[in-house]
């Protein structure tokens, strides 16, 4: 394998001014530029990533952190994230943190000596002082961080209200709610949306809201209860798709039939969504679109550029589908 020196000694130049054109830091005269690049092309050499990484202290490498990578949601955003990394010559690494902020903080730590050149963090868990001192771009995604980070999400809390307003609209006389967890922000603004639709109506009282965990198996449970303790019950905003699955197993563990007599809307917009039995209605969020904003957000911050917007609110929209009556009114 040729080595740097190899290379200068074709070019009949420096090791030095191999390595500034290598690694685009200082000045090199065009001509000797294109005799250096000549040389790296006859000799077929390749630069040692390692080394390169060590001088410039540049890994062209981010790191994604996202909080549980069994749900679907997160790898549909990592995709994103992955297609505009590779777009401009970076690659990222993609660490599950199963909300532990433990987990979080050594994922940082570990990147951070290989030089990782930015982070995107979904966290509920991290704060700003866990990121104290580590002088390297962060930006927040889906779930809103701190003040002064820069962070892309979806406008949860109106998705919310869409999402009770379209329950009320076909007809459904006692909506529910299965929530996200406690300290997540994203679920706290879409059960504050859900409040905000019902808590003046007569049928309200707050048992109606259960804690699906954003998980599957928790949400089945949970509604299952909430269905046998309220069996009028006859609308359920869900606080993400998944749990939404959930919803559709317990009622179908119970024989309620949905649409019929219980209309199921989710939030996210997953892909799973379309493949449930009935196929789920949803408040869709940008999912691809929001991590491809993100990223292509860090990677200006990593370039030095100036970024004067840092707070990106995407709307999101109604699709309606299979698990909630479509333009006609539930039987009183």
């Amino acid at each position: 394998m040729p080595t740097i020196k190899d290379v200068a000694k074709h070019a009949n130049v420096s090791v030095a001014t191999v390595s500034r054109v290598l690694n685009e830091n200082g000045y090199v005269n065009e001509d000797t530029r294109e005799k250096v690049l000549e040389s790296i092309k006859k000799l077929d050499y390749e630069p040692n990533e390692l080394a390169r990484t060590l001088y410039t202290r540049r890994s062209r490498m981010i790191g994604l952190i996202v909080p549980d990578i069994t749900n679907p949601f997160f790898p549909e955003l990592a995709r994103a994230v992955e297609d505009v990394t590779n777009a401009k010559d970076y690659t990222f690494v993609l660490c599950n943190s199963d909300d532990q902020v433990l987990k979080e903080k050594n994922y940082i730590d570990v990147l951070r000596k290989k030089y990782v050149d930015g982070f995107i963090i979904v966290t509920s868990t991290l704060t700003s002082d866990h990121l104290e001192g580590i002088n390297t771009p962060v930006v927040a995604l889906d779930r809103n961080f701190e003040p002064g980070i820069p962070c892309v999400s979806a406008d949860n809390y109106h998705g919310a209200k869409l999402a009770v307003e379209h329950l009320h609209n076909i007809g459904c006389k006692k909506i529910a709610h299965v929530a996200g967890p406690e300290f997540v922000m994203n679920a706290q603004h879409r059960l504050r949306g859900y409040l905000d639709m019902v808590s003046d109506k007569p049928f309200f009282s707050e048992d109606l809201v259960v804690n699906g965990d954003y998980h599957l198996q928790t949400a089945k449970e949970a509604s299952m209860n909430l269905l046998k303790n309220h069996p009028d019950v006859d609308g359920i905003f869900v606080g993400n798709d998944l749990m939404a699955v959930g919803v559709l197993k317990a009622a179908e563990t119970l024989g309620i039939k949905v649409p019929d007599h219980l209309s199921v809307v989710g939030f996210d917009g997953i892909t799973l969504g379309e493949t449930t039995s009935p196929a789920l209605t949803t408040v869709a969020q940008p999912i691809y679109d929001m991590g491809a904003k993100a990223t292509n957000l860090l990677m200006e911050i990593i370039e030095g550029k100036a970024v004067e917007e840092t707070q990106h609110i995407f709307p999101v929209q109604l699709v309606e589908r299979e698990s909630a009556r479509k333009g006609m009114m539930l039987s009183e």
